[in-house]
């Protein structure tokens, strides 16, 4: 079998880890990774320890999904509390971290009397010097910002936490992953590389592109499992090929939630990956399989789990010329670069735009807008609205953005226009600010603050105000993580009776009693525009 070129099959599942758990944006860089470890991490393990029967219950309460709960039936106590201590005792560095910043934020608490900072950086914790501003907003509130890119070069960048298992899949459910560390099995296979490492790539190239056996083994070398469970994952067989779109206009394709791939003759763009594998199922969906052979570019909304999913980015790294992200810098803790946050995981060309930034790849025109609401009222600058034009027909992507403000896009209809297609977010309950912050946070928020500040995208007529300002002929609900698929990452169910339904039913038949056809797009979904 040496010489007998493979290909890694359509079902292999990919989970990219930190010290054992799933990899969501706040898990790379080294600040929020910090704080997620000791405030969000550590807090769930040994809650589950003390009660794991408590644990056992609540995962199987409807009432509780998304919450800080571990899906492990109850029965892998002393497997948890294993992997807390070995953590603690890896991670000290992080653990020092997370304090210092704890403590700086109640430094800067005392500081009330407008004066110069100056003097307040002999205070600082020793950890933090070197790599931390102190600064004023112009109301005179203190606080600080990083320097990023230093913290990426320091030893609290810690590679060794990272890691990807591979497994075989046949099914849609995985535990909920902001709650639930990935344990050592039998039926798994745990490779112990960074995810820059080169080896990745040439990995997952092979479900097009076939090593001999001889090399994959190479690949597996440094996994501890049994290499008979690495041949399960490989294949002689070769996949479909890949029809690119060679047409006129333009063909864009749903590939669940937010991921819209869109093709013109020559150009592929794909809009926030999140991907499902290869299996047989109930309900139709584009997978892996059905991705151009090269992708131009990947635009990149914001910064949340559901759309910045490093599951799909680090396969899709080897085939990619190009991600598109949104521009910060700021340094504030709760809004970390993506740029840097890419780079350092591998991606070498990470483009960043503004507002009212341009960029063309190929014969489309990308243009970054403004993107209000969703981020429980913090100061997050890294999102963006995405306007497409291809040939003579435009597109909006509007993710989780939410029309607080009206007038804003009355303002951008006077500079561009009015727009074909809105792609919009109406996930309009959302989670409290904390589900996703709170671990950021050392004053937490009471919980009237927690539920008014909350992760939430548009409702009906936030929606319909838009399509007005924007005067759209088509509208697509998106981005509502109802695809089964999305489960472990969204941990949403919707009944009938689930307000995001009710208000995008609502939606959906106010705009075609105005002639606007609109649609809430579900599974998969294929357009062609002339």
């Amino acid at each position: 079998m040496d010489s007998t070129p493979v290909y890694l099959k359509g079902n292999v599942q990919v989970e990219p880890l930190f010290a054992h758990w799933y990899v969501w944006p706040h898990l790379i860089p080294p600040a929020t990774a910090a704080r997620n470890l000791t405030e969000r991490c550590f807090r769930i393990m040994d809650s589950y320890v003390s009660a794991p029967a408590l644990h056992a219950a609540a995962v199987k309460d409807p009432r509780m999904q998304g919450g800080p709960f571990i899906d492990l039936d109850g029965k892998r106590t002393a497997e948890i509390k294993a992997l807390r201590q070995r953590t603690a005792a890896a991670n000290a560095d992080l653990l020092q971290l997370s304090a210092a910043i704890g403590q700086l934020e109640e430094l800067l608490s005392t500081v009330k009397d407008g004066m110069s900072l100056h003097s307040v950086y002999e205070n600082v914790p020793v950890l933090l010097k070197g790599y931390i501003e102190l600064i004023y907003d112009l109301n005179g509130t203190p606080s600080f910002r990083l320097v990023e890119p230093m913290l990426y070069q320091s030893r609290f960048y810690k590679r060794d936490n990272q890691t990807v298992m591979l497994s075989i899949t046949s099914k849609d459910d995985r535990p909920f992953v902001l709650s639930t560390p990935r344990l050592e099995d039998s039926n798994l296979v745990h490779l112990r590389m960074p995810f820059s490492d080169p080896c990745l790539d040439r990995l997952f190239s092979m479900r097009r592109n076939p090593l001999p056996w001889k090399a994959v083994d190479d690949l597996f070398c440094n996994s501890s499992n049994d290499r008979s469970l690495a041949k399960q994952m490989v294949t002689d067989i070769p996949p479909l090929p890949y029809s690119a779109y060679e047409g006129y206009g333009v063909r864009w394709r749903y590939f669940g939630h937010a991921c819209i791939l869109i093709e013109t003759a020559g150009v592929s763009i794909l809009v926030d990956p999140v991907l499902s594998y290869t299996y047989e199922s109930g309900i139709a969906r584009y997978t892996y399989d059905d991705l151009p052979d090269r992708i131009e570019c990947i635009l990149i909304t914001h910064n949340h789990t559901d759309h910045v999913l490093f599951e799909t980015l680090l396969q899709l790294r080897h085939k990619t010329d190009c991600v598109v992200v949104p521009r910060n810098g700021g340094g504030k803790l709760q809004d970390p670069s993506m740029r840097w946050m890419l780079k350092s995981v591998g991606f070498e060309n990470v483009r960043e735009l503004s507002e009212f930034d341009e960029l063309t790849v190929g014969n489309v025109k990308l243009l970054g807008l403004p993107f209000f609401g969703e981020h429980g009222d913090l100061d997050v600058q890294s999102k963006l609205t995405y306007y497409v034009r291809a040939e003579r027909n435009s597109m909006m992507f509007a993710a989780d953005f939410r029309n607080i403000e009206p007038k804003l896009y009355e303002h951008v209809r006077t500079i561009l226009g009015s727009v074909d297609v809105l792609f919009i977010g109406m996930e309009c309950d959302g989670a409290p600010m904390s589900w996703l912050y709170g671990p950021l946070m050392t004053r937490k928020p009471n919980r009237a603050v927690d539920e008014s500040r909350r992760l939430a995208g548009s409702n009906c007529a936030e929606a319909l105000q838009l399509i007005e300002s924007l005067n759209c002929k088509q509208a697509y609900v998106y981005a509502m993580g109802q695809e089964p698929w999305l489960n472990y990452v969204m941990s949403l169910k919707y009944t009938a009776n689930s307000r995001p339904i009710i208000e995008s039913d609502k939606f959906i038949e106010t705009c075609r009693s105005r002639g606007i056809y609109a649609e809430r797009l579900y599974g998969e979904k294929e357009i062609l525009i002339p």
